[in-house]
């Protein structure tokens, strides 16, 4: 391993960024470290040296060519490579060196590189990915949390994700006490999923017994009401969660894309495209994913932020800034303080029996490699 060292701001935590991994590749990235160093970000920059070079004024690049993001089996990669990209910038992040990591796509190898090095909060069940979706005409966004993590969850799971994403937006939005709901086919009590049903019950039972909510559970919230103002919170597992990301996703792009080809599609059209122009470019502002930068991986001992694998430079860089955030915010140790005041914490192992271990070898069984990770929860441990 090498490194080539930039002049950089002591003042300013570090933050570890992985070159490997995004649709645009390491250049991409690079030009990215570049970008928040600019404004003032110290970043450490993990990738292949010949494609990062010359190092940018407030970069280290740490020569880490090795790439596992595309890896089946990400907990396997992260044990059998500890040369890749994503492992060193964990490492990094574990030892102190850096005091969070940002990463592009590849969710599996991120999870599984936090959970063997930068190590999970004392008492949660699974890490959780919580992202903050702006809504137009709405000062505050809505928080969905799972939105790729765990393809597959327990009612448990469910019920610490209720609580990680109210203290995020307690904490982090200024939310005093957010509405929190989980993401269902109807609005009725008796709709959703076996999983959604369970998580439900217990939640209406811990609101209703003497330690009561720290937020105000609102029941189930369906797919169309999401960004409507209904709710602060919306929870699910990382499969649904991440469908539904996808597609709001997919209808905001087409949506914009609909509206600018109206626009071009003939003179009256052009001439309403300028008069609407200072609006729609506001309104894209609005919707633009690459703005808020990725989500938040909650649950872990130090922040990590996940862009998405298509982001361009500019949406890179605000990842960063979203992580120094975090690690400004203290992100990480404000919601597991708040668990820890609500009694939302997993009991101990040993209090917690032979059940829970079973159901880790479940949601090992049954996970979707493609999108999430969760066996190496169990080999974490």
């Amino acid at each position: 391993m090498s490194t080539i060292t930039a002049a950089s701001a002591p003042s300013r935590p570090a933050i570890a960024l992985d070159a490997n991994g995004a649709d645009r590749g390491p250049a991409e990235v690079a030009a990215a470290a570049a970008r928040a160093a600019q404004a003032g970000a110290r970043v450490i920059l993990f990738g292949p040296a010949e494609e990062l070079r010359p190092a940018p004024a407030g970069v280290e690049v740490v020569d880490a060519p090795v790439s596992i993001a595309k890896a089946a089996d990400p907990a396997r990669a992260v044990r059998a490579h500890p040369e890749a990209s994503i492992v060193q910038a964990a490492q990094a992040v574990a030892q102190g060196r850096a005091a969070a990591l940002v990463c592009a796509g590849a969710t599996g190898a991120a999870l599984a590189a936090g959970l063997f090095h930068i190590r999970r909060a004392q008492g949660i069940h699974r890490p959780a990915l919580a992202l903050p979706i702006p809504v137009p005409g709405r000062p505050l966004p809505v928080v969905l949390i799972d939105v790729g993590a765990n393809a597959d969850a327990r009612a448990e799971h469910l019920v610490q994700f209720a609580f990680m994403g109210a203290a995020f937006a307690t904490h982090v939005l200024g939310i005093p006490r957010p509405r929190v709901a989980l993401l269902a086919n109807g609005s009725e009590r008796e709709r959703g999923s076996a999983l959604v049903l369970a998580s439900s019950e217990r939640l209406r039972e811990r609101a209703q017994s003497s330690a009561g909510l720290p937020f105000t559970f609102a029941e189930n919230v369906e797919g169309d009401s999401l960004f409507a103002g209904a709710v602060d919170v919306a929870v699910c597992d990382g499969f649904t969660g991440n469908v539904a990301l996808k597609v709001a996703e997919g209808v905001a792009d087409r949506l914009m894309g609909a509206l600018r080809d109206a626009a071009l599609s003939s003179a009256r059209g052009r001439l309403g495209g300028a008069l609407l122009r200072p609006q729609l470019l506001a309104l894209r502002s609005e919707l633009d994913a690459e703005a808020q930068g990725g989500a938040y991986l909650l649950g872990l001992r130090a922040p990590i932020v996940i862009a998405h694998g298509r982001f361009s430079q500019v949406g890179l860089a605000a990842a960063v800034a979203r992580a120094e955030a975090a690690v400004r915010e203290d992100v990480c140790g404000r919601t597991h303080g708040a668990l820890a005041a609500a009694e939302a914490l997993r009991r101990h192992p040993a209090e917690a029996g032979a059940a829970q271990a079973q159901g880790a070898e479940e949601a090992a069984a049954s996970a979707t490699p493609s999108l999430s990770a969760p066996s190496v929860i169990r080999e974490a441990r």
